[in-house]
């Protein structure tokens, strides 16, 4: 006789958990946030829902990790109470994290991060690259509405061979151009790595792949060589249009002037007759 054969119960596969980072607005103020089982400080880090993670970055990201859509819910209700400068279209990145001891961290090739599991430090790092891309993105679209709105004037200028009368718009244009400038390298700051590695340089391999795969210093030094281009072109054209104006405002006074030397000399005529 044979024995029965007995099925094994198959190995579990990875787990997975969304992680998702939304751009409220300028800015969150994180002051008076602090509690008991806070995780981080710089960002604020703690734990929500049943097994979720939320940290809130003061350049007006929340970044969510294995929360269900109520409690997402829940948290985005509290917090955007704390957002300055709300969003009126609130940009998002979403990653799925797949989690298991076996695996190294990584990327997958269905852009999935491999984690080894769900420790605060790695989905620190995890939400660092996060909050970072999705701001990016909102720059690069702000840049680039930036870039449809000043070509016309070069293409004038380029065509006429005389520069556009509106000076105000150029330094709308700066303005704009100085504020997401301010926002990259300074509130931001891509370049800057997360506080964590420090006490966990064994995470630095999975922050350098995250920073790969979102391209975070190639975009961060396009954006800034556009910002660049976008204030030389703006302070040209704001210099020209002064130029011209002041070209303008010579004429008219040395017209000024002839007329009322010829004046002056009709009325010496008119007395002699």
């Amino acid at each position: 006789m044979t024995s029965p054969q007995t099925d094994l119960p198959a190995p579990p596969g990875p787990r997975r958990v969304n992680a998702r980072a939304l751009l409220l607005g300028d800015r969150i103020d994180t002051a008076g946030l602090e509690r008991s089982d806070m995780i981080s400080a710089t960002p604020l880090a703690f734990h929500a829902g049943t097994n979720g993670f939320v940290a809130l970055y003061r350049f007006g990201v929340a970044v969510m990790t294995g929360l269900s859509p109520l409690e997402e819910d829940e948290v985005l209700g509290q917090v955007k109470l704390r957002v300055s400068g709300p969003h009126e279209h609130v940009d998002d990145e979403s990653v799925t994290l797949e989690i298991s001891p076996e695996f190294e961290d990584k990327i997958s090739p269905g852009s999935a991060i491999a984690i080894k599991d769900l420790s605060a430090p790695r989905l620190l790092v995890v939400a660092d690259a996060l909050a970072k891309s999705v701001s990016l993105g909102r720059d690069e679209r702000e840049v680039n509405a930036v870039f449809d709105v000043i070509e016309p004037f070069a293409a004038a200028l380029a065509r006429t061979g005389r520069p556009p009368w509106k000076r105000r718009s150029m330094l709308k244009l700066i303005g704009q151009a100085l504020l997401v400038q301010h926002r990259v390298s300074g509130r931001v700051a891509v370049e800057e790595k997360p506080d964590v590695l420090w006490d966990r340089p064994d995470l630095e391999r999975l922050y350098v792949r995250l920073e790969d795969e979102y391209e975070l210093k190639e975009r961060a030094e396009t954006l800034k060589r556009k910002l660049d281009t976008i204030v030389e072109t703006a302070r040209t054209l704001t210099e020209v249009i002064d130029a011209d104006r002041t070209t303008r405002l010579e004429a008219t006074i040395v017209i000024l002037i002839v007329a009322e030397i010829l004046l002056t000399i009709g009325q010496i005529i008119f007395w002699r007759h």
